[in-house]
């Protein structure tokens, strides 16, 4: 049992205020394995003000200072990697070889790309006689997804510190383990007191009183657009500055002239990776409808492949969703697929063959899908692909914008003029063409009710930042 059940604020370990704690489930297991504190009003007043209160002392931090702590904090983050892969297998269900190659990894970049970034970024600009000054924009609070349990956290952390904002974070409460073990790096890199604060609890607990603290000038959001809408509301009333990074239902598009078989190995890694539980997953596959059968027999097949398992195991590549609630909204999604009329070919309902236990689902395929569908147009957060046909490049465009989302597209093909058109064509704030690898210093954002601001690299920093004018400085 994991007992992680005080808060980190103002450089120390302390008992939350609420005396609660919240249990933490395993769920390729449906068991209790830890627990974390339950935090509350009281606690995240005590964080905010610890970072107020060394808000202007960290933004004036020499660059070269808080560059040389998000070095110390990377080489902390290293060693710690074997702890931080065993608790997201745990918390998450991430298969061990994905917690590795690519939760941990994820976590690791994000920190190393905002060290890279204040090399050459630019905090002063001159214009004749005048200068522009980006700084810092005060208490950041962050609020953090269980899908990506240190990808998230890190890259708001990291662009926060970089831009010299101390932070309050709130993880979420279904996977709080791999923060508790960031704010121990933290901790042992030297981040100053008050710089990072920690409250772990849920989010009528922790996630309102944050959104809503008058001292908290920003507040940096990863999840759900009915959560991000409140948090809108809330942050609206004294006109904080927010970051939202929220849905998606992107399209992955297949040409005709591309390799069929290597583009159905792409299109059903861009279902299945992290069980389905990514904002970005490439879920609604466009199919030209000349190859739809061709494609469905070798998707279908490559489906089957997929190992879906115990997450311990080095063989498995698709572990449980996080939770029931979630494992049951997948499978009410499934439901509809069927009852609006799409054509199930592979997978389907209940939990795979000789898995009882824990919160498996069945990789899943429909067909005859109509953009207009519920499992076309609604983030499933599963391992489900709709494939839609379309009958030229006009019509794979217009499906493919056809949603409320525009977080990521993907295209796969060989012309080189078609690739492009699509490319500048998606209205989404990412495009990856042929699996293309995706740098750390690209930004990451949505159009539409994807979200607002960006992430990443310099672009993640400049959210932590205000500009300012001064005239006459040089005269």
């Amino acid at each position: 049992m994991i007992n992680k059940t005080k808060q980190y604020i103002n450089g120390a370990w302390v008992e939350s205020d609420s005396g609660e704690t919240i249990d933490v489930i395993n769920p390729a297991t449906e068991e209790v394995f830890g627990k974390v504190a339950k935090g509350n009003q009281a606690d995240v007043d005590k964080a905010v003000q610890a970072a107020k209160d060394v808000y202007l002392t960290f933004r004036h931090t020499p660059v070269e200072e808080r560059r040389a702590m998000l070095g110390r904090i990377v080489d902390g983050y290293k060693a710690r990697k074997q702890d931080l892969i065993d608790v997201m297998t745990l918390e998450l269900g991430s298969p061990v070889t994905k917690s590795d190659k690519v939760q941990y990894e994820r976590g690791l970049m994000h920190f190393q790309a905002a060290y890279d970034a204040l090399e050459t970024f630019e905090f002063e600009e001159r214009r004749g006689d005048n200068i522009i000054v980006k700084e810092a924009i005060g208490v950041a609070g962050l609020v953090t997804p269980w899908n990506f349990p240190t990808n998230q956290t890190s890259l708001k952390i990291a662009a926060a510190f970089a831009a010299g904002a101390p932070v309050v974070l709130k993880p979420s409460e279904m996977t709080p383990f791999a923060a508790v073990i960031l704010a121990e790096i933290f901790e042992e890199a030297g981040v100053p007191k008050g710089v990072f604060n920690l409250v772990n609890g849920d989010g009528e607990g922790v996630g309102t009183p944050l959104s809503q603290h008058p001292d908290v000038r920003m507040l940096s959001f990863t999840g759900s657009g009915p959560t991000g809408s409140k948090i809108m509301e809330q942050a609206s009333k004294d006109f904080k500055k927010v970051s939202l990074e929220l849905g998606g239902k992107s399209p992955f598009i297949i040409l005709d002239d591309a390799d069929l078989d290597e583009a159905v190995e792409a299109a059903v890694n861009a279902v299945v990776n992290n069980t389905g539980q990514a904002c970005s997953a490439g879920t609604r596959t466009l199919v030209p409808e000349s190859l739809k059968d061709t494609f469905l027999e070798k998707a279908s097949k490559a489906m089957a492949e997929v190992k879906v398992g115990d997450p311990q195991s080095a063989e498995t590549e698709v572990g449980p969703i996080v939770s029931e609630k979630q494992y049951n909204q997948v499978q009410s999604y499934i439901q509809k697929g069927i009852d609006e009329g799409a054509k199930l070919v592979h997978g389907g309902l209940g939990k795979p063959d000789g898995l009882t236990k824990g919160y498996f689902v069945k990789p899943t395929i429909f067909a005859d899908v109509d953009n207009q569908m519920t499992i076309a147009q609604e983030e499933i957060f599963g391992p489900v692909m709709s494939v839609i046909t379309y009958k030229d490049i006009d019509e794979a465009i217009q499906i493919a914008n056809d949603t409320k989302y525009g977080l990521a597209g993907y295209i796969f093909g060989k012309d080189e003029a078609t690739l492009r058109r699509l490319a500048h064509e998606i209205e989404a704030g990412l495009v990856v063409i042929n699996e293309a690898p995706r740098t750390p210093d690209l930004p990451f954002g949505g159009y539409k009710q994807s979200g607002i601001g960006r992430e990443w690299g310099d672009y993640g920093i400049e959210e932590f930042l205000e500009v300012k004018a001064i005239a006459g400085y040089y005269r």
